[in-house]
Parts: C-alpha cells; sequence; structure tokens
C-alpha cells in the first residue's frame, strides 16, 4: 500500500470518530432527591399531593418518612438527613427553631384542623357529643400519648380544661400516635377516641361524633419548615411554594384541613424580591 493510500484511510478514520464523538447523546441528570419528615394526619392526604408535586417538577423525587411529630423533631435533632420538615403542630418547628435548627425565613403555617370525638363504625356509639362525657358511662376512650404525639398533647389539654381528666381518668387508654388512636377506635378496644378531623376524615371505618370546643385547646396549626440538615434547599423551598398553591389548599380541605389566612410567600420568591 503507497503512503498516500494510506494517509487517507488514516484521515476517513479520524473523520469516523470525530463525528461519533460529536453524535453522542447528552447524558441527562438524574433527578433531585427531597426528603421529608411528615406527621402520621398527613398521609392520606400526601398520596395525592407528593405524585402532583413531583408531575409538576420533573427534576425532583420525593422521598417521605411519616411518624409521630415528636419523634420525627427528636431525628431531626439527632442529625436525620432531611430537608422538609412537617409536623401535625407548628409548635414543634418553633422548638426546633429556638435550637437554631431550622433555616430562617423558612417556617410557614399552611393549613389547620380541629379536634374532634370519633366512634367506629362497627358498633353503636355509647353517646353522641362531647357533653356527654360528662354523664353517660363508657369502658374506654383512646387519646394519644402526649409523650410521643402532638394530638395527645392536645387531646389532654381539652380533658384537663374541660375537667374530664379526673373523671375520665380509670378511662383513658393510649395509643403512640393517632393512626394507633384509630386502630383501638376501629377495632372496638375503645368506644370512643379523640382525634385530629384529619386523621378521621376518609377513613371507612371511623365516623365523627363531635368537634371539640375550639377554646379548650392550642389552635391546631400544621406548619412546615427547612430544617438544618437539609441538603436541597432549592427542593425544599419548591414544595413549600407548593403547598400553598390553591390546588393543593382545595385538595387538603378535602382531607378535613381548614385554610390558613396566611400569605404563602416562599423562599425563593422572596430572594427574588431582595
Amino acid at each position: 500500500m503507497t503512503r498516500s493510500r494510506m494517509l487517507v484511510r488514516s484521515l476517513l478514520f479520524l473523520g469516523v470518530l470525530t463525528t461519533t464523538v460529536w453524535t453522542t447523546p447528552p447524558v441527562h441528570a438524574a433527578p433531585e432527591t427531597v426528603t421529608i419528615a411528615a406527621a402520621n394526619s398527613l398521609k392520606d392526604a400526601f398520596r395525592k399531593v407528593l405524585p402532583l408535586f413531583e408531575a409538576h417538577n420533573k427534576d425532583i423525587t420525593v422521598r417521605v418518612i411519616y411518624g409521630p411529630s415528636q419523634t420525627l423533631s427528636k431525628q431531626i435533632e439527632e442529625g436525620a438527613p432531611i430537608d422538609v420538615f412537617l409536623p401535625s403542630q407548628v409548635e414543634e418547628i418553633d422548638q426546633l427553631e429556638k435550637k437554631g435548627l431550622v433555616i430562617q425565613g423558612t417556617k410557614r403555617v399552611y393549613a389547620g384542623t380541629s379536634l374532634v370525638l370519633i366512634a367506629g363504625t362497627e358498633l353503636p356509639a355509647p353517646i353522641a357529643s362531647v357533653q356527654d362525657l360528662r354523664t353517660t358511662l363508657i369502658r374506654y376512650i383512646a387519646i394519644g400519648d402526649p409523650k410521643t404525639s402532638s394530638v395527645g398533647k392536645v387531646a389532654t389539654q381539652y380533658l384537663k380544661y374541660s375537667k374530664l381528666d379526673s373523671h375520665l381518668k380509670s378511662q383513658v387508654v393510649y395509643g403512640e400516635h393517632s393512626r394507633a388512636v384509630l386502630d383501638l377506635v376501629a377495632k372496638g378496644e375503645a368506644d370512643l377516641g379523640v382525634v385530629y378531623r384529619t386523621d378521621a376524615v376518609g377513613n371507612k371505618k371511623i365516623r365523627i361524633l363531635d368537634e371539640v370546643p375550639e377554646d379548650s385547646h392550642s389552635p391546631i396549626h400544621y406548619g412546615v419548615a427547612t430544617v438544618w440538615t437539609a441538603r436541597n434547599i432549592s427542593g425544599a423551598g419548591e414544595f413549600i411554594n407548593f403547598l400553598g398553591t390553591p390546588k393543593i389548599q382545595a385538595l387538603l380541605q378535602d382531607h378535613g384541613f381548614d385554610r390558613i389566612a396566611e400569605p404563602q410567600v416562599g423562599l425563593a420568591q422572596r430572594q427574588e424580591g431582595q
């Protein structure tokens, strides 16, 4: 083979390599993860909220951890890799904020609810209203454990304010969290229970008998914030903003939440205005 032919073949080969390099398809970045720690009472609503958020943010995947608010708060204090904290009481966020464990300016109140008296659907309820608790004998009434759950703390406030704590002392049984209270009532192990309306709405084994007086306990406000262990602060901000959109607020109301009259301005929006 002549030297000139070898040169032509070499140039053609290099041309093929060059073409191959330039036509290689670009590598797409994998979706970023936002890790959410949410109260058990949010589980039913978030089965719809989270897929909507992911559909609206194609570059974000949500990882969610459910549990009692106080347990999740303790895990965050200990350094669990959480981006967004959603307890069932904004006071849980306030306590972390006092310890410097919440990213400044990210705390929001996005919904509220009420405390309700419940019974199971399988057996007749021994009473019809909260007033009947003073006069009608019952076997057991289930509430959340105030040491492990926010709903337990609020239910305890109600019993104490209404002077029912001593009257029902021997009838009270505790569940570790709201789901445990629902199970005790649904299975007939307790005649009645006290939970958030958000816990009871949509549960086919539970019916709501009455609403507890609003002035008998602290307001039940659902809060959200980005916490100190966050690895995806921008994604966390997107999720916090998303909770305030009209579509999600309407969905939350379908699940027993109340709308809170607070401007839903997120971290990203405020930074743009600065």
